[in-house]
């Protein structure tokens, strides 16, 4: 089955480019476009996409809150000019499941659509360094470990340590030299065994608890 993707930007220039890089790809198909939030919201409850592509600044509604209107409807990959950690925080906390700057390579585009589409979270690689950063100089180390650290297999503390450098289900799996159903099972256990909403919290726990440190 293709992913079914909705593009949400107010420039129709950047709707048509990004149109032209998706209708290349064989399990990609365009279901629709929106030039502002509101048609953003409306035309998810119609065409039920599974990814909507989603600028930020927008007329009438913006990207954050038509995101935040989205989710659970369909998985938001938020795509912007800017990089600023505002946008990140909000992005992430209305509910997007991806954040990738505009200027990134078509493979890059495809590739992160696929990522999200799975139900992986994604960040441009520059934000994500970023955030690890602020996350380790501005929250103090837990003195004591986290609540169910100590239940993880050593595989899935494995997992855990590759997880928090940002890597991706396939890249673990490459790096393990195992599947990536096996990744995906390993990346559930060890979510609900720290009571974790996400792999973004789980990046923020693992720098916490000093299991990674930057420059790992």
């Amino acid at each position: 089955m293709s992913i079914k993707v909705l593009i949400a930007d107010d420039q129709a220039l950047m709707r048509a480019g990004f149109r032209m890089v998706l209708e290349f790809e064989n399990d990609i198909e365009v279901v629709g476009e929106a030039a502002n939030g509101e048609q953003a919201v409306h035309s998810v409850r119609r065409l039920k996409p599974d990814v909507v592509l989603m600028d930020i600044r927008m007329p009438e509604l913006d990207g954050i809150a038509a995101t935040r209107q989205i989710v659970p409807a369909a998985r938001v990959l938020i795509l912007t000019t800017f990089d600023l950690d505002e946008y990140v925080y909000d992005a992430l906390d209305a509910g997007a499941s991806g954040f990738l700057l505009k200027d990134s390579s078509p493979d890059q585009l495809v590739s992160a659509i696929r990522v999200v589409a799975g139900g992986e979270a994604l960040l441009a690689p520059s934000i994500t360094t970023r955030l690890i950063d602020q996350f380790a100089r501005a929250r103090p180390r837990r003195s004591v470990p986290p609540p169910g650290l100590d239940e993880l297999t050593t595989r899935e503390l494995e997992v855990f340590k590759l997880l928090a450098r940002g890597m991706s289900n396939a890249e673990i799996a490459t790096s393990l030299d195992v599947g990536d159903s096996t990744v995906k099972t390993h990346v559930a256990h060890l979510l609900a065994k720290l009571d974790l909403r996400d792999r973004v919290h789980a990046v923020v726990l693992a720098y916490e608890s000093g299991l990674v440190s930057p420059g790992d």
